[in-house]
């Protein structure tokens, strides 16, 4: 009997050892191999691959050589510094090339008509994230709606999105000229000590993590910020899963990556639960009758119910904390600092906008019925979007064959749409694409969706994108009614790509208190 356990117990172990040689062989070599030859007969090409790592090393060294100094001078002509590769590689095999990002083959995709078709309810369940980005942001974000896929991202969206109904948005102005009017007095204190040269963006990115602290959490910035430091370390370690997924089985091995990110994610995880656990306490002792109507207290009814096909663990909803902790003070702040940088550097478009902020807001701060008459402000941050938008290039892995414009795009196959790239684009915006004009917005012709899109296009569109625009146009709206700024002498222009796109020294400026 003995013998026979051993014996079945052998050949369970030999199956899975086939199973998971036969696993690797057709994701690091035969599927590949099928999708290169695929697109080669559509007369798509690219770079040639190495084993495993395909054409990461040659990206790494373009990258690493064009962002290794600062620019010579504060201008926007930036695509070559940061896509160094998408410039050669569509100089030399054309608009549509495919490259490979290890052993996951990529297909860079700008014509514009494709993407809108490829972003649009048509394919949002037959494409999405791929493993590779998936595992890559797997102790980052997790499985929240950023990463989300099929029905699973469906159902998360339809939980999330009443917390961003304009309703909902109108109801939290309150909160962000409360946390605006703080941030403010600190910069005034700054200036009245005689420190007139302050780092913007470490202002923004504190600011608008209070908010989305207070308006999605009910927390403090003071008691969510060591989870905004611990993303902040989870962010630069995803950002370098490139280099350590390449390998087939690396993500279980002990090294010091896989140790140091794991750790950042236990502790992440252990301050959410303690927030998590405080808001269920007071509802359990009846303190409270509900879990709350912000973000959170929505999560945590649904962790409640029980859906057919989809469950809401409670590794879910800690996903969707860390992607909304992060996404929802991310995005905003970078924009607020870009913005801040491009109004310093142009005094005729700041004095534009602080002119239409007096017209429509007086010196009160702005209510919920001046926003959408802030216009100008509009097309400004647009601008600043669009020269620098948080999200430099947007992914699509096809799940199943789909036909595309004229292409038919086989299974497995990731799209890459490089947004920075588009948006800097002289055959789509003109030969001043890399200058500042924010009037370019003042009409329609940007096609939003299309050629301009800094939060996505179609149904997997980011879901907080009034809630970030909202904000960022309430912030700049009082620091330009508060203050004036200038650029300092020593801000160096120095963009780099992190996850997202932020000023690799940040934001020095000169304020000048404006008399009331």
């Amino acid at each position: 009997m003995a013998l026979l356990l051993m014996f079945v117990a052998l050949v369970v172990f030999f199956c899975c050892v086939l199973h998971a040689v036969i696993e690797t062989i057709s994701c690091y070599y035969s599927t590949p191999r099928r999708i290169r030859k695929v697109m080669e007969r559509q007369g798509v090409y690219g770079p040639k691959p190495r084993f495993l790592v395909g054409n990461l090393r040659d990206m790494a060294s373009l990258i690493s050589k064009s962002t290794s100094s600062d620019m010579d001078s504060i201008h926007h002509d930036i695509v070559t510094r940061l896509l160094p590769h998408y410039v050669l590689w569509s100089e030399r095999y054309g608009k549509r090339f495919i490259y490979w990002y290890g052993s996951e083959p990529r297909m860079c995709l700008t014509e514009t008509d494709m993407i809108k078709e490829l972003l649009s309810s048509k394919y949002s369940h037959l494409s999405g994230k791929s493993w590779l980005q998936q595992q890559g942001s797997k102790h980052f974000i997790g499985r929240g709606l950023l990463m989300a896929n099929g029905d699973d991202w469906f159902h998360q969206r339809h939980i999330v999105a009443p917390a961003f109904l304009p309703d909902k948005l109108k109801g939290q102005v309150g909160y962000m000229v409360e946390c605006t009017k703080q941030m403010l007095r600190s910069l005034e204190a700054e200036v009245e000590s005689g420190r007139t040269e302050v780092e913007i963006g470490s202002y923004f990115t504190k600011l608008t993590g209070d908010i989305i602290a207070r308006t999605e959490f009910d927390s403090s910035y003071e008691k969510g910020k060591r989870i905004f430091h611990l993303l902040t370390s989870l962010q630069s370690l995803a950002a370098q899963s490139s280099r350590h997924l390449w390998l087939p089985g690396s993500r279980f091995f002990p090294s010091k990556y896989n140790r140091e990110i794991k750790a950042l994610k236990m502790d992440v995880e252990r301050l959410l639960m303690e927030i998590i656990q405080s808001r269920k306490d007071c509802v359990e002792v009846g303190r409270s009758s509900s879990y709350g109507n912000d973000l959170l207290g929505m999560l945590l009814a649904e962790s409640q119910k029980k859906r057919a096909g989809f469950s809401f663990t409670l590794q879910v909803l800690m996903d969707e904390c860390k992607t909304f902790f992060f996404a929802g003070h991310e995005t905003t702040a970078l924009l607020l600092t870009w913005t801040a940088m491009l109004l310093a550097t142009n005094p005729s478009w700041q004095e534009k906008a602080r002119a239409e902020v007096y017209q429509v807001c007086g010196r009160e701060p702005p209510s919920p019925d001046h926003l959408p008459k802030l216009s100008l402000l509009n097309m400004i941050m647009n601008e600043s979007l669009r020269l620098y938008p948080p999200a430099s290039l947007l992914p699509r892995m096809a799940f199943e064959d789909i036909r595309l414009g004229d292409l038919h795009i086989p299974k497995g196959l990731s799209i890459w749409i490089p947004v920075l790239a588009i948006h800097h684009s002289e055959e789509l915006w003109g030969k001043d694409a890399n200058e500042f004009k924010p009037d370019r917005f003042a009409g329609k012709s940007f096609a939003p969706g299309r050629h301009f899109i800094p939060f996505a296009a179609g149904p997997r569109n980011c879901v907080g994108q009034s809630f970030a625009l909202m904000e960022a146009k309430i912030i700049l709206s009082m620091m330009l009614s508060r203050f004036s700024f200038t650029i300092s002498k020593s801000y160096r222009h120095a963009p780099v790509i992190v996850l997202t796109l932020r000023p690799k020294h940040g934001v020095q400026i000169y304020l000048k208190p404006l008399k009331p």
